[in-house]
């Protein structure tokens, strides 16, 4: 086939005799609003991932370490509201990660702070004021991956935050028996 000869196939087909061809007006394409497909909020970006849960919500170790570690540190706070019953509504008790350490070496000792080798496990913040002007309640932070590196097991884990809270709360609140001003 030499030259530009055209495919058959390909040829224009001559309109019917007397009718010019028929043109279709431009109009603007409207987008097309597709239904979102259903997707579950435990699939991957791609929808490769799980389809369920590997185990049931009831069971203690669909929590992560930090749902347990709030728990722990729940049940610490409901423990020693009966040591110090009516006292603890003043404060607010918080869980972060890791404390701010200084770069230039380990946190000296404080009254406020409750330290293991120079690491802080937990913190006091006295009542104040935020960056919006409003009064802000005294808060105790607890960190969690002090603690959970100190501990062996979830009750070991238990233990030390109960400890450490009530630490915490003897250096801020006074003695338990004793009726010193809350802050």
């Amino acid at each position: 086939m030499a030259g530009h000869e055209s495919v058959p196939f390909r040829q224009a087909r001559p309109s019917a005799p007397g009718r010019s061809p028929r043109v279709r007006p431009a109009l603007p394409r409207r987008p097309v609003a597709l239904p979102a497909p259903a997707v579950s909020a435990r699939r991957d970006r791609r929808g490769r991932g799980l389809r369920t849960p590997l185990l049931p919500e009831n069971l203690p170790a669909s929590r992560t370490r930090a749902e347990q570690f709030d728990q722990a540190v729940l049940e610490a706070v409901a423990e020693l509201e009966e040591q110090w019953p009516g006292r603890l509504e003043t404060l607010e008790f918080a869980v972060d990660d890791v404390p701010i350490v200084p770069a230039d070496g380990p946190e000296p000792p404080a009254p406020d702070v409750v330290l293991d080798g120079g690491v802080p496990l937990s913190r006091f913040v006295p009542p104040g004021i935020d960056g919006r002007g409003r009064p802000t309640k005294a808060r105790v932070v607890v960190y969690r991956r002090p603690l959970e590196a100190r501990s062996t097991d979830s009750g070991d884990l238990g233990d030390l935050v109960i400890e450490v809270l009530g630490e915490q709360l003897s250096a801020v609140l006074g003695d338990p028996g004793t009726d010193a001003e809350a802050p």
